[in-house]
């Protein structure tokens, strides 16, 4: 029998802002007319706590009475036939901040205790929904760099154990592998980066370390190639611009104008200039400086640097010496 503990803890409706937020997207974004409404709940999963630690835990620590509806066991979520549910954790060796935290709040009710607390979201979806409806909502929900679909089974114990680690690979032959069993590898590695990413890191590891690269070394330069490192989509081309309807449509589409008119401006004899993302950003700043209204901006060959220089007295005793902080 487990000794689990499993509750539910939804937000009231008038506070169930991203539930509210979800439908839309899945009605608009996704545009899956058949969901009718959505409930987001955090679920945690506890062992190891006294029944009198965690009934006062309930409402204190896993709760709020206020705003929130706290269901206790499976059974007491309420969902209907035509729901679908799911839940979704983090990866493991991923930091679950909202268990972690409930843990340390848990021993604040007693020192004694040593909670083991695991936490994850599920999503109550209401509607029909065909298989690839669900799969669009799920992807859309589930960030696979470091979440998952959870079971929905209460587990027997939240204690892990882990093997012994094996060695850390090392890919043998890899500096001089040919092409066509380096995209192989390439295929079973599951990677970020592009093909032709693999091959340049095979001609630095053959021409300037002249040996096999591990498989962490791999697997570090792949999450320092991925987009969210490089900013790539910040940089790609904006070539078909629209603008829905809505109260905030005007305004949007006056500033996106103004920004047109200041490129056309700003960029007339360039042709490496095209419209970004990242040039949206930095387009106010470039038509201030043009126009002498920004004469103390700190220039920086730091990519994505952004800072703020404060001329500042400080008073050494023998010396007061003006620095820039």
């Amino acid at each position: 029998m487990s000794n689990v503990r499993r509750i539910y803890v939804e937000k009231k409706g008038d506070y169930a802002v991203p539930a509210k937020e979800l439908l839309a997207d899945i009605r608009g974004y996704l545009n899956i007319k058949s969901v009718q409404a959505v409930r987001i709940l955090v679920r945690y999963d506890i062992e190891n706590i006294s029944e009198e630690t965690y009934k006062k835990a309930l409402h204190t620590v896993f709760s709020e009475a206020p705003v929130d509806v706290c269901y206790e066991g499976n059974d007491a979520l309420l969902t209907k036939e035509e729901d679908t549910v799911f839940s979704v954790e983090y990866l493991p060796g991923q930091f679950d901040q909202r268990a972690d935290s409930a843990e340390q709040c848990v021993k604040l009710l007693n020192e004694n205790e040593e909670p083991v607390i695991r936490s994850a979201t599920t999503y109550v979806i209401s509607g029909k929904l065909t298989q690839e409806e669900l799969k669009a909502i799920q992807d859309h929900c589930i960030n696979p760099v470091d979440s998952r679909l959870a079971s929905l089974a209460v587990p027997n114990t939240l204690t892990q154990s882990f093997e012994e680690p094996e060695n850390v690979k090392i890919f043998d032959g890899f500096q001089d592998m040919p092409e066509a069993e380096l995209k192989q590898l390439y295929d079973s590695l599951g990677l970020a980066m592009t093909f032709r990413d693999f091959l340049h890191i095979q001609k630095y590891f053959h021409g300037e370390e002249k040996r096999d690269p591990s498989m962490t070394e791999i697997r570090v330069l792949d999450t320092y190639w991925s987009d969210h490192c490089r900013h790539t989509t910040f940089s790609t081309e904006l070539k078909n611009v629209t603008f829905e309807e809505g109260y905030y449509r005007k305004p949007i589409q006056d500033s996106y104008d103004a920004y047109l008119a200041n490129f056309e401006e700003l960029y007339k004899d360039r042709d490496d200039k095209y419209v970004c993302l990242m040039d949206l950003a930095l387009m106010a700043m470039r038509k201030l400086k043009k126009d002498g209204k920004l004469n103390d901006m700190e220039e920086s060959d730091e990519i994505n640097a952004c800072s703020v220089v404060v001329p500042v007295e400080m008073d050494y005793g023998d010396h007061v010496e003006t620095e820039e902080w």
